[in-house]
């Protein structure tokens, strides 16, 4: 990798980290503020948890058509950039009007500017990811992935925060500042484009191999994902509860986002040395294994320990998943893969929101099942993944 080519990714990674970080951050605003807009707008509390499933649906869907539709836009260099960066604009604005349209007591248009907002956000989620895949050196992408996964677990450590700084505040602000800061930084998708291209080198006319099927790596990201949603969202709270009151839980819930992002940069030396598979089967075993023993943790600092190692696992998932998908996209279909994997991070979203949704999360005789889901789920993709991966050794060599 030369100087050039090393300076373009790290510029372009940082960029990206900041996409990531103000687009997830924009999502987080729009959870907190949801329920107090939706009644504003005459919309029943009980609906509140059903727009959260159709937005999980809807990103499912768009995701994987989006991902699709950036392979046909890419084909010409230069122009994917542009359409992604007009698009942002429409979705920014259609979030940037919600908490004005909200208090006209008018359902339809509030959901109406809602289904706008989420299907063309998803312009921000598999497409930038197919431009790294695309563009970027195999020596460049493990660093500007990682760069980008940072922006997203930054986010996820803040989450706790604004949630509590927000909670009586006027709407309009935030997502004003959010709306601005997403529409800005993806005006920049050009720029990014253009840079990767320029200093893409030639790629080798030597076949890839991919040792795993697409649907098959699907089901693994779901299962993996699943887990996630499962773990952070319904149990990390109740095993902090165990020790500490609720009102320190402010403190304690990004500690699996200090994993994360403390996992960064080993990640990147790893993928290199080990290659995506490798790390993304690692990561769901390590996981399995955390997870588990966050549920049996007998002291506060032996759970905190538990979550930094979980933190840190579903770091080696991600950063292995998107790797996998690149590969298993090229050449010519990354959009396509990388759109089926948000695909079912959407999906496993909708599955927990569906699970407080029915109160199946209450249910006494499957709370005992929920606590061991997420190991079971991690522990089933890193079998399946290495079951696929030996299988498919002769041929990979």
């Amino acid at each position: 990798m030369t100087p050039t080519t090393r300076r373009v990714g790290r510029s372009v990674g940082i960029y990206f980290a900041l996409l990531q970080l103000f687009f997830t951050l924009a999502w987080t605003v729009y959870v907190i503020f949801l329920p107090r807009l939706a009644a504003e707008a005459g919309i029943p509390k009980s609906w509140i948890l059903w727009i959260l499933v159709a937005d999980q649906l809807v990103f499912m869907i768009a995701d994987w058509l989006m991902g699709a539709k950036a392979d046909r836009m890419s084909r010409i260099v230069g122009t994917l950039g542009p359409r992604l960066a007009l698009i942002t604009l429409f979705s920014a604005l259609a979030f940037l009007l919600l908490p004005f349209a909200a208090p006209l007591a008018s359902p339809l248009l509030f959901l109406g500017l809602t289904f706008l907002w989420t299907v063309t956000s998803s312009a921000l989620r598999a497409p930038p990811l197919m431009l790294i895949g695309k563009y970027a050196g195999a020596g460049a992408q493990p660093a500007i992935a990682g760069l980008w996964l940072f922006g997203f677990g930054i986010a996820g450590a803040i989450a706790p925060y604004l949630t509590g700084v927000l909670r009586d505040a006027d709407a309009r602000l935030p997502f004003a500042l959010a709306s601005i800061a997403v529409a800005v930084t993806a005006w920049a998708l050009a720029w990014a484009e253009r840079h990767l291209a320029t200093a893409a080198a030639p790629a080798p006319e030597t076949p890839v191999s991919k040792p795993v099927p697409i649907a098959a790596f699907l089901a693994i990201v779901a299962l993996t994902a699943l887990g996630f949603q499962v773990h952070f969202s319904l149990s990390s709270a109740p095993q902090y509860l165990r020790f500490v009151p609720a009102a320190e839980l402010g403190q304690l819930m990004p500690v699996f986002w200090v994993g994360f992002n403390l996992a960064m940069l080993p990640l990147t030396y790893l993928i290199r040395r080990h290659g995506d598979f490798k790390v993304l089967a690692a990561g769901a075993a390590v996981g399995a294994l955390a997870v588990a023993y966050a549920t049996q943790a007998g002291s506060l600092g032996l759970l905190i320990a538990a979550q930094l190692a979980a933190g840190a696992a579903w770091a080696a998932v991600m950063f292995g998943a998107f790797g996998a998908a690149i590969l298993l996209g090229r050449s010519g279909r990354e959009g396509y893969a990388t759109g089926g994997m948000f695909s079912m991070f959407a999906f496993a979203a909708m599955l927990r929101i569906l699970m407080i949704a029915t109160q199946l999360n209450q249910d006494t005789g499957l709370q005992q099942a929920l606590m061991y889901l997420p190991a079971a789920c991690w522990g089933a993709a890193a079998l399946l993944l290495v079951m696929l991966l030996s299988r498919s050794r002769p041929a990979a060599a």
